[in-house]
């Protein structure tokens, strides 16, 4: 590698992470094309293009990754990984880096893990009465929490965040992550290995013997898991975890199909909040224009034709995209005795939604809408998170 070519690389990975950082992106993708290296961002959720790196350098500026990841640096047709740091303008950021022998040269994705920053839990989108049920089912000293939806739609930072209501000083917290987004310095946490074997459900054994009081376990996948982290909550210890499911009806019925006795998951749930993420419009450039018709959440008009609503229109602020930051949504279920006995019973998803509906529970749908109407973000991204 030529001194020259070797410094170039430097400053444009410098420059690449600074900017990054600067437009609050989760992720940096580099990818190789026949004629450069195009460059996007993750931020808020969507891909952003960005000035791409020419040809002539982008093989030292993998090099230079590779290196700090502590890579292999000759290896170049398996997947690698490794995490790195790197301070430009004296800004220290923490980078998870793994790479990807694609046809035409290696891709790179960054994570940056101190763009993974906890969000206070007065900020995360809920309002004040679904606030205080929150605060209430964490307070309590035993219980199941899940949050679900799909990947990306903030379930751990949920986490994270209702786990800062809990006094640690009096607590043992512990958690089981895959991998550990962020560090929490009051709380002991774990990461699994799946090839030393250290699984969530050999952790969470591990866990039941270091005298906890709460558990966070990042994901319930299987039926191992699941039944002991479910049991874990009957035996007075407060367990938090996330599920892939759409919604809070899905949640119940899969926790349920993964093979649990059904009286067990009953008994141990507590709450279940399905969510979102959805983009907030840009302040600086947002328009309101009038409804043309009536917005619905299954039968009932939410918002009426002739409603004024954000348009995000986009600027140099925003990236042209229209919106800055996001918000969560979330579809909050409280567990009670109705929902105990169909969860018992091994209820269809149809007979859920009708107790729900008769109680009142607002569809992440209707939540969505109802930040159109407080002006935080527009239809169309309702729309395309709550299909």
């Amino acid at each position: 590698m030529s001194e020259p070519l070797e410094q170039s690389a430097v400053i444009v990975l410098d420059e690449i992470v600074r900017r990054a950082v600067r437009a609050h992106a989760s992720d940096i993708h580099l990818e190789p094309k026949r004629d450069r290296m195009n460059v996007r961002f993750r931020v808020d959720g969507e891909m952003v293009e960005e000035q791409s790196v020419p040809l002539d350098i982008a093989p030292e500026v993998i090099s230079r990754i590779k290196v700090l990841a502590r890579m292999d640096i000759a290896e170049r047709r398996v997947p690698q990984d490794g995490q790195l740091t790197l301070s430009p303008e004296s800004n220290t950021v923490h980078l998870r880096a793994s790479s990807f022998p694609a046809s035409l040269g290696e891709k790179i994705v960054m994570r940056i893990l101190s763009g993974q920053a906890l969000i206070p839990f007065e900020k995360i989108g809920l309002d004040p009465v679904t606030q205080a049920i929150v605060r209430e089912l964490v307070d309590r000293p035993q219980g199941f929490l899940v949050t679900s939806g799909p990947t990306g739609a903030g379930k751990t930072s949920t986490l994270y965040s209702f786990m800062r209501l809990i006094d640690t000083r009096r607590t043992n917290v512990m958690t089981l992550e895959d991998p550990i987004e962020v560090e929490l310095p009051q709380i002991t946490q774990g990461q699994t290995n799946l090839k030393a074997g250290f699984t969530f459900a050999t952790g969470l054994r591990a866990i039941l013997r270091q005298d906890p009081d709460v558990i966070m376990v990042g994901e319930i996948r299987d039926t191992e898991t699941a039944g002991i982290a479910l049991q874990a909550s009957l035996t007075g210890h407060l367990v938090l975890s996330t599920v892939h499911t759409s919604d809070a009806v899905e949640t119940a019925v899969r926790l349920v199909d993964l093979g649990v006795e059904p009286w067990i998951v009953a008994n141990a749930l507590t709450g279940i909040f399905a969510q979102r993420l959805v983009r907030l419009v840009c302040k600086k450039c947002v328009e309101m224009v009038q409804l043309e018709v009536d917005l619905l959440d299954g039968t009932d008009v939410v918002l009426a034709k002739g409603t004024l609503v954000p348009k995000p229109k986009g600027c140099a602020e925003c990236f042209r995209t229209g919106y800055k930051g996001r918000t969560g949504i979330f579809e909050v279920v409280m567990v009670d005795d109705d929902m105990r006995e169909l969860i018992k019973n091994k209820a269809s998803p149809r007979e859920y939604r009708v107790l729900l509906k008769k109680r009142g529970v607002a569809t992440l749908r209707r939540v969505g809408l109802m930040k159109v109407k407080e002006g935080l973000t527009s239809v169309e991204e309702v729309m395309r998170v709550t299909i």
